[in-house]
């Protein structure tokens, strides 16, 4: 059985009821066992439940009465992504109660809520991101990103590679979560990759304080840090080959081969894995992608391997 939404120490149980009408709300998140354990723990939660509920469905139609209040859109692919509500109208729910339980907690409240909604990309496929405030986000293929329609300031990182070109605003910082590493932006152009061995952050322009409740890393133009386990390596970087992804090259100065086998299954639209017995050998070099997809052979040449076509995909294996 899944627990129940988490409340500020503080929170009142107006704000409790309001998490649970919201959730209830809608049919992806609702959990009756829960919801039934939290009613039966104390009477007065029925009420209180009710009044919550009551009072979201006043708020609707406040906003409906006033869309300027409501975020701005979010372009992704030259396409605007309107804001959407989190729930639906709750019909059996009745009284004309709210008006006193939006004085208490105010409307506010529950347009400061996390609204998080994901963008992804298939293998091979880029899609192009513009946010409201000016900031913009490049996805690259097999990958997903994570924002908040109450703070369009925040973003997550789920799995690929993004990048990242943020407008500064120094009262409000842009903050990126991946991995669990949190990154704030200092006026920045910078891409993060998460594979699965390491999460690496580069920077381009500006600055990025890595980990900035912990480590306090800064970051700045030429500058990386790859995540592994619990260490953060810093490491040096060739600026133009940060987000180079986006023109169809991808450099490598020392990666394992398992490592380019990852980021070729993205941005190619075929699988390519690599055989354990040369997994971790390092390769220098750039890969433009349009060449391999003309002809993959080149793979090999490049990769000094043996290139074999499967079922789904190719294998990368030791020469012999």
């Amino acid at each position: 059985m899944s627990q129940p939404p988490q409340s500020p120490p503080d929170a009142t149980i107006d704000t409790v009821a309001i998490d649970w009408a919201l959730r209830m709300a809608d049919p992806a998140s609702a959990d009756w066992d829960a919801f039934t354990d939290w009613l039966e723990a104390d009477p007065d939660h029925a009420g209180r439940y009710d009044r919550a509920a009551a009072m979201l469905l006043d708020a609707a139609d406040a906003l409906a009465a006033h869309p300027d209040v409501m975020a701005a859109p979010v372009v992704v692919d030259d396409e605007p992504v309107m804001p959407a509500r989190r729930w639906r109208p709750l019909g059996w729910i009745g009284g004309a109660v709210a008006a006193a339980l939006v004085g208490m907690v105010g409307v506010p409240l529950w347009l400061d809520r996390p609204q998080p909604y994901a963008v992804e990309t298939a293998a091979g496929e880029m899609r192009h991101i513009a946010l409201p405030d000016g900031s913009r986000i490049m996805l690259a293929g097999g990958s997903r990103v994570t924002l908040d329609r109450a703070d369009r300031r925040r973003a997550v990182v789920d799995r690929g590679e993004a990048l990242f070109e943020v407008r500064h605003d120094a009262a409000h910082p842009f903050a990126v979560e991946a991995r669990g590493i949190g990154l704030t932006d200092l006026g920045t152009v910078f891409d993060v990759r998460l594979g699965a061995r390491a999460m690496r952050v580069a920077v381009a322009e500006g600055a990025v304080m890595v980990d900035p409740k912990g480590a306090a890393l800064r970051l700045t133009p030429g500058q990386a840090v790859v995540a592994e386990g619990d260490r953060l390596i810093r490491q040096p970087v060739a600026v133009e080959q940060v987000g180079g992804w986006r023109q169809g090259r991808l450099a490598y100065d020392g990666a394992p081969l398992a490592e380019v086998a990852e980021d070729l299954s993205r941005f190619l639209r075929q699988p390519v894995a690599v055989m354990p017995a040369i997994a971790d050998r390092g390769f220098r070099g750039t890969i433009e992608l349009d060449a391999v997809r003309e002809q993959p052979d080149l793979l090999g040449r490049l990769l000094d391997v043996r290139v074999r076509r499967q079922a789904a995909g190719w294998m990368l294996e030791p020469r012999g």
